[in-house]
């Protein structure tokens, strides 16, 4: 009887909890569900009364359309590019940063740390019109600098922090190692800092490069020539005053969201990897 009871009370809470996994799971996966099959229909199609889920004909014809036109192209080479520099400036100078307030005690270094913190409770939004009349002070209007610039300001605070918060866990004995060898600073943090901080690392490259590859509102304001439009305001040129290009606002979706899907499964294994285990003796 006992046993029962304990059975029953165990398996409610289960069940619940299952219950609520599937109800997010599909409150989170049907949106998704949406868009690929929305990209595989035509655009008559997608207006259809009632609303289908699975296309009648599945066509590849939006994604045909999108390759096939070099502004959409340059779209995805654009998007690629601002991305991949500010991820790689923002690693750059977030890992020294980083080793500076982690290894180091300076003068204002609290400071700093508030500062850097205070950024982050700012909404971007509020920041647009003082960064565009600089911009067009400094003359780098409608350039990749702009856009470079402008995204490392929202970068950089969130990823000085993540690595420095990482950057501490680490025993200050690996520092101490390469010292008393006869190294230097320098060589202790890309030696051996840096190796066994992959984790940390890249989980603050994803996190930059969605967070540049997604942006929408600067890269509206600070830009104007098609040469330099990125993905997102690629999407939303798609909304014209007439017609509405669905399928291809779908179909470029989803190819936005593949790099960002891609980067994940190939770099997930890191996030959770032991890199530091076995690196001091005791």
């Amino acid at each position: 009887m006992a046993r029962k009871r304990s059975f029953k009370s165990h398996a409610l809470p289960t069940l619940l909890t299952y219950l609520g996994l599937a109800v997010g799971l599909v409150f989170a996966g049907f949106p998704i569900l949406w868009m690929v099959f929305s990209s595989l229909k035509s655009n008559t199609e997608i207006f259809a009364l009632p609303p289908r889920l699975l296309p009648e004909v599945f066509t590849l014809q939006a994604y045909v359309t999108i390759f096939n036109d070099p502004t959409k192209v340059r779209f995805f080479l654009n998007s690629y590019f601002v991305a991949g520099v500010v991820t790689a400036l923002t690693l750059v100078i977030a890992i020294l940063t980083a080793y500076g307030f982690s290894r180091y005690n300076f003068r204002f270094k609290n400071v700093l740390n508030i500062f850097i913190i205070s950024t982050q409770t700012v909404p971007p939004i509020t920041l647009l019109i003082p960064y565009f009349g600089m911009v067009v002070a400094f003359r780098i209007f409608d350039t990749y600098l702009a856009l470079i610039l402008t995204y490392m300001v929202f970068t950089l605070p969130y990823a000085v922090l993540l690595m420095t918060g990482y950057l501490n866990t680490l025993p200050k004995e690996l520092d101490e190692a390469v010292l008393v060898d006869g190294g230097s600073s320098w060589t202790a943090l890309w030696r051996v800092i840096v190796p066994v901080s992959i984790p940390g690392i890249v989980a603050t490259a994803v996190y930059t490069f969605l967070l540049a590859w997604n942006e929408f509102l600067f890269a509206l304001t600070l830009t104007k020539s098609m040469d330099l439009r990125t993905v997102p305001i690629g999407i939303q040129l798609l909304m014209g005053q007439h017609a509405f290009e669905w399928n291809e606002m779908m179909a470029m979706s989803v190819l936005g969201s593949l790099p960002l899907l891609v980067l994940y499964l190939v770099a997930q294994r890191y996030f959770l990897a032991g890199m530091t285990a076995g690196s001091v003796k005791s």
